[in-house]
């Protein structure tokens, strides 16, 4: 019988001056490997990791994508394993003296008559799904609210057929916080705006307990609702507002827990039947608001699915549309080419704002950017956070970065925008829901069944041995572009397509169809009483 020979040895070098390549080879390589080049492997080296192309002498940086990730700690040999316990990572880049607003790169062509099916809103905005989302004020009403949201789906969600889901806003905040502490502002704004992301239709629904710090009011003041439907308005008149819809719980007319129920249940009724009046509508892409994010990193998240999401976000500029990327220590090592990219001075001083905050955060907490990388990053090869910050920014593109959002605010214009957000996966994907998205595209390398319920998120992956062992949990593969298979825009393109037939609600990602979604977590760096 004949045997299929093993693939070539390969290695990817992201830049001539690196003196480290990746293995690209499923599994890794042997000590004695010979690649076509004539190096020869010193030891095993597993799959994306770093091999020395060349001796690199004590003190000598250690150089991928043209960026020293790190200083050798000892001589290392050509062909050895170069991984974090050879390495000293470099001093962080100081904020001073940051190219601003300098990099004048032409204009990206317009691209037109690309469209998908959408919900428009009273607001302006546009949702790719149709929700009834249920806002609560405090952690108390979690419970309740989530008996609710059963009862709901399997009792009156079958009679209204246009409304796609209905999603209890849980979280941890609300009360046993100190609500007047400055830094409150981040989890209140972010919870608040969350309740008004696009994919829920104008309709605003609130569980509260009663006696909690963060009252209905406080959580949503007048003038931040938008009017749905004339019936929803206090009053009449210029000064007419809508009311704010509230249920709560320790209001005397509830007589037991079934009482809290019945009342959730019909104050969602009404809500549903708006949102079951709603039709899908042909949109152009420009009213896409695509979140992008990277989680369970490893060393092709930077050759691979990263490249392919900064093409596809090329693309949706273009077309007009708002894409956001955030994670703030896995872009700190790159703030010289943000600031560089930024349209104006002052949306880079605002980028080096966010920088400056997050550094003195950390700084508080006695750590700094090191912290990020997880023991799953490195076993996929990425040795610190400058590496990994590198393979993360590419995600943005090419495009110019058109404005900064501080954590919770929410977008303000279209174009490439810097939403400063922790690195975390499930605080970052709260805040980008704040800030107005209504798609999300997600890069893993290690794999994670990350999802939402707010909003569809695309899941890529990195590597195809990744993509073929979660066949129905990954949705693109762009471990193609590794093997040779595919070019960087061949999955670009691939992704921009999926974007439009998942937002027109003609496809459903591998986390739609299994209902998968992580818990909200708002970002609160306030004091907890």
């Amino acid at each position: 019988m004949s045997h299929p020979s093993p693939p070539a040895p390969l290695y990817i070098r992201m830049h001539e001056a690196d003196n480290v390549a990746i293995v690209a080879n499923d599994g890794g390589l042997p000590a004695g490997t010979v690649f076509p080049c004539g190096l020869t492997l010193r030891e095993h080296v597993p799959q994306g990791h770093k091999v020395a192309l060349t001796a690199i002498a004590a003190g000598e940086a250690v150089r991928r994508y043209n960026v020293a990730i790190g200083y050798a700690l000892q001589d290392i040999a050509a062909g050895s394993w170069v991984h974090e316990r050879l390495l000293e990572m470099p001093a962080a880049r100081g904020l001073d003296d940051l190219p601003l607003a300098t990099s004048k790169a032409a204009p990206l062509p317009p691209l037109e008559g690309y469209t998908f099916e959408g919900y428009r809103n009273p607001d302006g905005s546009v949702g790719t799904r149709n929700i009834l989302a249920i806002t609560t004020t405090v952690q108390c009403v979690a419970g309740v609210v989530d008996f609710a949201v059963k009862r709901i789906k399997a009792e009156l969600l079958p009679k209204f057929p246009h409304v796609d889901d209905v999603v209890g806003l849980e979280h941890s905040y609300g009360c046993g916080v100190a609500i007047d502490a400055p830094d409150a502002v981040v989890p209140i704004r972010t919870l608040r705006n969350i309740s008004l992301n696009p994919n829920f239709g104008g309709e605003v629904m609130v569980v509260s307990l009663g006696c909690e710090k963060l009252q209905p009011e406080r959580l949503l003041p007048p003038g931040s609702i938008p009017i749905v439907d004339e019936r929803n308005v206090a009053d009449v008149g210029e000064s007419a507002e809508p009311a704010l819809d509230v249920v709560c719980l320790q209001d005397e007319r509830h007589v037991g827990f079934m009482a809290m129920i019945d009342a959730i249940m019909l104050t969602a009724e009404e809500h549903l039947e708006r949102l079951n009046a709603r039709r899908r509508e042909t949109c152009p892409a420009s009213e896409l608001v695509v979140g992008v994010q990277c989680g369970g990193s490893d060393a092709f998240s930077g050759v691979t699915a990263n490249p392919a999401v900064g093409f596809a976000t090329d693309l949706l500029v273009r077309a007009g549309a708002t894409v956001m990327f955030s994670e703030v220590t896995e872009v700190r090592d790159g703030i010289a080419q943000l600031t560089a990219r930024a349209t104006t001075p002052e949306v880079a001083q605002a980028m080096i704002r966010e920088m400056a905050w997050y550094d003195a955060y950390l700084d508080k907490g006695r750590v700094d950017r090191s912290a990020n990388t997880t023991p799953g990053n490195k076993k996929g090869g990425l040795s610190n956070i400058v590496e990994k910050a590198m393979g993360s920014i590419v995600k943005s593109g090419t495009a110019p970065i058109a404005g900064v959002l501080a954590p919770g605010e929410k977008l303000d214009r279209k174009g490439l925008i810097y939403a400063a957000t922790p690195a975390s996966d499930f605080i970052c994907g709260t805040l980008q829901l704040a800030a107005g998205m209504n798609l999300h595209v997600f890069t893993t390398g290690r794999g994670t069944p990350y999802g939402l319920a707010e909003c569809p998120v695309i899941k890529v992956a990195t590597r195809s041995a990744l993509a073929r062992r979660w066949h129905d949990l990954m949705d693109v593969d762009a471990g193609r572009i590794a093997s040779g298979e595919a070019t960087i825009e061949d999955v670009g393109w691939e992704l921009f397509h999926l974007m439009l037939e998942v937002a027109s609600g003609r496809r459903k990602t591998w986390a739609e169809h299994w209902q998968l979604a992580n818990a909200l977590v708002l970002f609160n760096p306030a004091p907890v009483t």
